[in-house]
């Protein structure tokens, strides 16, 4: 936290489960406090979110150039083409599993 942020005191509900948990990582030493353990639960959270919005930015993104790369082809010979492309791998193998 930045000197010029001041810590909101506020109230959470979780399940015992987790509690004792959260009082364990206290109790072992790990942590000082339970607004500790909470701090980096949220620190953890807020990183995976920030990953999974990127990685959904990067979808986008290559979902919108993809759609402006080419005429599109029709499906039925799309699959044409890659049971072509199968088969003439699967001459080259003759019958060895993949």
């Amino acid at each position: 936290m930045k000197d010029n942020e001041k810590a909101e005191k506020i109230c959470i509900t979780i399940p015992p489960d987790m509690l004792m948990n959260i009082k364990g990582k206290v109790k072992s030493g790990s942590y000082g406090s339970t607004s500790e353990v909470i701090r980096e639960a949220v620190r953890v959270w807020q990183k995976q979110e920030d990953e999974y919005q990127a990685r959904l930015l990067l979808i986008r993104d290559r979902l919108e150039r993809s759609s402006h790369s080419g005429k599109p082809v029709p499906l039925d010979r799309a699959f044409k083409q890659i049971e072509h492309l199968h088969q003439q791998r699967m001459d080259m193998v003759g019958n060895e599993d993949l």
